[in-house]
């Protein structure tokens, strides 16, 4: 009985998840990324914020847009937006990501990068979730010099 109960349960949190991700579900989303996660030529301590808001375009597919700030020291901020999309694999909440986006620093330096990424949507309610994610920003003006690595975490939200 008591299995067979759990396994009801895990069905229908599964099947929770798995409605977020069909075409028309829009998205919201603030990420805080650095304190020690990322790697560069240029860091020391790093600190970063970002936005995103994305539509669900098909099932399991989305495209977002995203803006964000980063903290280096007082002489190396930069801002950023760009676009990106996703592809989320149901069957275990991941997701894989790539876009481009314009990066302007504050002692006028302009970049784009790549931005591919992966990450996990962990659902704590039928709408809220968690979302670790690794990312590379490759950088196209200077690879060996600009191009970071890092860790972030997100705070989702599907409606």
């Amino acid at each position: 009985m008591k299995k067979m109960l759990a396994m009801l349960l895990m069905v229908a949190m599964a099947g929770t998840a798995t409605a977020q991700f069909e075409a028309g579900k829009k998205y919201v989303n603030a990420s805080l990324a650095g304190a020690g996660l990322s790697y560069s030529d240029y860091e020391d301590v790093a600190f970063g914020v970002s936005a995103q808001a994305g539509y669900m375009f098909q099932q399991d597919f989305m495209l977002l847009g995203e803006a964000g700030f980063d903290y280096r020291h007082k002489d190396f901020q930069s801002l950023y937006i760009g676009g990106k999309g996703r592809y989320y694999i149901e069957q275990n909440g991941l997701f894989l990501g790539a876009g481009v986006r314009f990066l302007h620093e504050f002692k006028n330096h302009n970049d784009f990068q790549f931005t591919p990424e992966v990450g996990y949507c962990y659902f704590v309610s039928k709408n809220l979730t968690i979302e670790p994610v690794a990312y590379v920003d490759v950088s196209l003006a200077d690879f060996s010099k600009n191009t970071k690595v890092g860790l972030k975490i997100g705070l989702g939200y599907y409606f």
